[in-house]
């Protein structure tokens, strides 16, 4: 019993380590926020978004993610909120139309979990953030399922009235759920 249950590990491994995560299914997967306003939970989302990424989980030292963000298609569920946020004084979409993360590691923490470091670039600012990631596998798709926290004034979204943050929470709680394929690995 034991010699089977090994050699079902073994190619359960071997299979995972088989392919390559590439190719991301924006339908299946979502970029969405939350955040305080006046003391309210609010919640939105990002309506489109790419993400460019290599990760085989038998070989982390080559994976490799960047995901990019059209910060325009926010949606707060209030079309003024939304065309506020587009504004100058927040995102200020005319100069600075896209949020992105590019990794620059990810360290596996057992089981499906990892760490993942990378720079984060948001209206001009570029700062360092780590998120813990689940990576899960479903077939030849995979998922990638995350969090972790920003603070806006970091990067200068909701400048000047907006930047009394009894009106709005300086913290940002961004989440992540991509729904990726697999390509066959190369032996």
């Amino acid at each position: 019993m034991n010699k089977l249950l090994s050699a079902l590990l073994l190619c359960l491994a071997s299979s995972a380590g088989a392919a390559e995560f590439k190719q991301l299914l924006p339908a299946e997967s979502s970029v969405t926020f939350a955040y305080k306003q006046m003391g309210v939970p609010m919640e939105g989302r990002f309506g489109k978004f790419n993400a460019q990424l290599s990760f085989d989980p038998a070989k982390l030292t080559t994976a490799q993610a960047r995901l990019d963000i059209a910060l325009a298609s926010l949606d707060t569920g209030v079309a003024e909120a939304d065309q506020e946020a587009a504004g100058k004084l927040w995102f200020n979409t005319a100069a600075f139309p896209t949020a992105s993360f590019v990794s620059s590691g990810i360290k596996a923490l057992g089981g499906n979990r990892y760490e993942a470091s990378g720079k984060l670039t948001l209206k001009g600012r570029t700062l360092d953030i780590v998120t813990p990631v689940t990576f899960s596998t479903n077939g030849a798709k995979g998922a990638f399922d995350g969090a972790f926290s920003i603070r806006r004034l970091d990067y200068k979204i909701g400048e000047g009235e907006w930047a009394d943050v009894s009106a709005v929470a300086n913290e940002v709680q961004i989440k992540f759920h991509l729904v990726v394929t697999a390509t066959p690995g190369k032996k």
